[in-house]
This record gives structure tokens, C-alpha cells and sequence, in this order.
């Protein structure tokens, strides 16, 4: 399939799959309620004056340095405050297992990785996080068991069991909190060997049937694996935050001429389900710093005029 054929099936495929009754019923409340796109970028907390100053609505960054799991709670309190105070809020966390932890494989270890993040999902709510990012490639990933001298081909299969018990136990331990959600982000074939697809996803998210586990729709890993629009729509009120970057290079929307016909099916397809959460630019940006800020406005007008 081209270029030109993968844009006009994504247009004509993207929105012509019906969400189920419920699906429906909540993408109708959630679009009587009025609200807008919010647009963030996954950049650090000492960038949060600059991202206000050319318009964003929140930032976005990796659990470890922010929410410090592993660190006391007078180091906490003082990192508390820091993120309490920022320019604009930080509302979503991205990088939630570290590679460290193996939650899938022969050698799977729950416990050390639900106590990070169960405490990391503690901190997130402390300072109004409202999604973490559940992508952690690394600790996700099924291994290939070792057979004497031969590797065997990963057992996806457990694995996604395993994945999904997970969830189900991290959800059970953090069952009390009110605000914040686990998001599964889906990862292109070449990143991940379980959960590729936002269907995929949802698959978890409804097998876990919990408020603290919702579903992310990454527009970039969705085109990437030729994901359509549809997926979005049937997904409707479990999808709470999104990722985009240009299709091409991973860069910023905005990058290509076309990136806005690329990107248009899924936006309309967020917008037919009355989607009001996140949009965070997961992507590459100019070093220098004037063309880095001309490319924060690049992008965030291309994201406006699509929402």
C-alpha cells in the first residue's frame, strides 16, 4: 500500500465502525458536556513557562524523575511542591515501568514493580495527574525462554496473561483513588511483541472491567501500524489521553506538508466521540532554540485547527 492509498483508506475506513451501545451512551454524555482538546508536549518540568508561553494546556513527563517512586517523603514533599507550582499542570506521566521490572516471562516478578507503581500512581494523584502512561516497553515485552543453547520463540500468549494480571492486581491495590488512570499505550510491532493496537488494548481494559485502567490511543504507533481511525471510536469514553508525532519522522506535527491529511481521520474520529482529555506531542524537536519555539507554534496550530 502507498502513501496516497493509506490516506484515502484511513479516511474512508477511520469512522465507519460503530462503538457498542454502551460505548455510545457514554461518547453522547461525554459530548453534552461541552469542554475541548486539551494539548500538551512530553517535555520536562523546567520547560513548563515556555510550553505556557506559546499556548499549551499541560506537560507531559517520564515517572521516574518526576514522581520519584524510589525516594523518601521528605524528597517528595519538596518535589511536591515544585510540580504544585509549575506554570502549567502536569497532567499526564509517561515511562511508568522501568525496563528494570519484568512483569512478563518465565522470570516475572510482580511485586517490586506493584510497589513502584502503586506508589508512583499515589504521587501522580497528590498533584493532579490525570493519566500514567502505560507504555514500558521493556518490562512489558515477552522474553523468548531459554532451552539449553536455543532461544525459543516468546510466548506472547502468556505473556499477555500476565500482562493483564498485572493490571488487574495494580488496580485492586489503588481501587481507593478517585482521579488518576493506568492508559495502555499500545506499541508499533517493531517496539512490542504484546499489545501492538488500541483494540488490543481494550481488550485488557475490559477483561480488567476497573475505573483506574482506561485505554491511550498513540496517533503516530496507530498510523505506523496502519491502525485505523475506528479504533478510536470504539474505544469512545475509555480513551483518556492520546500521543501524536509526524508519521514520517517521528518529529513534530507539522513537520510535512501533508501531516495534517494524515492526521485528520483520527482527529475527527476523537471528535466524534466528544473526546476531551490530552493530546501530548510525544515526538522530536529543533535543538536550537528559536526554531524549537517556531515549531511549538507550528504544531499547536495544526493540532487546533483539527480538534
Amino acid at each position: 500500500m502507498n502513501r496516497r492509498e493509506f490516506l484515502v483508506t484511513a479516511a474512508a475506513a477511520g469512522l465507519a465502525g460503530c462503538a457498542t451501545s454502551g460505548e455510545k451512551k457514554c461518547c453522547a454524555k461525554a459530548g453534552a458536556c461541552g469542554g475541548k482538546m486539551l494539548f500538551g508536549v512530553c517535555r520536562p518540568l523546567k520547560d513548563a513557562a515556555l510550553l505556557k508561553k506559546h499556548g499549551y494546556d499541560f506537560f507531559e513527563t517520564g515517572v521516574a524523575g518526576i514522581l520519584k517512586p524510589t525516594c523518601s517523603e521528605e524528597e517528595w514533599k519538596k518535589q511536591k511542591e515544585l510540580i504544585l507550582n509549575a506554570p502549567i499542570p502536569l497532567r499526564s506521566c509517561n515511562g511508568f515501568i522501568p525496563g528494570t521490572f519484568r512483569i512478563t516471562g518465565p522470570k516475572a516478578d510482580f511485586a517490586p514493580a506493584l510497589d513502584y507503581a502503586e506508589k508512583a500512581l499515589r504521587r501522580a494523584e497528590e498533584v493532579g495527574v490525570k493519566t500514567i502512561v502505560f507504555g514500558s516497553g521493556g518490562a512489558r515485552n515477552v522474553p523468548g525462554d531459554i532451552c539449553g543453547d536455543r532461544a525459543q520463540r516468546p510466548d506472547t500468549e502468556k505473556g499477555l496473561l500476565q500482562y493483564t494480571e498485572f493490571c488487574r492486581l495494580l488496580c485492586k491495590r489503588v481501587e481507593d483513588l478517585k482521579t488518576v488512570s493506568i492508559v495502555i499505550e499500545p506499541l508499533r510491532p517493531n517496539e512490542s511483541n504484546i499489545i501492538n493496537y488500541v483494540w488490543q488494548g481494550m481488550q485488557v481494559v475490559r477483561d480488567v472491567n476497573s475505573p483506574r485502567l482506561e485505554q491511550l490511543a498513540d496517533i503516530y504507533h496507530m498510523i505506523s501500524g496502519r491502525e485505523c481511525a475506528r479504533s478510536i471510536v470504539e474505544a469512545g469514553c475509555h480513551l483518556k489521553h492520546c500521543h501524536i508525532a509526524c508519521k514520517a519522522t517521528r518529529k513534530f506535527p507539522g513537520t510535512r506538508p501533508d501531516d495534517a491529511e494524515i492526521f485528520k481521520p483520527y482527529f475527527d474520529a476523537l471528535k466524534q466521540i466528544g473526546y476531551t482529555g490530552g493530546v501530548s506531542c510525544e515526538c522530536g524537536w529543533p535543538t536550537e532554540e528559536k526554531e524549537f519555539e517556531k515549531a511549538l507554534d507550528t504544531a499547536l496550530a495544526l493540532m487546533k485547527s483539527l480538534a
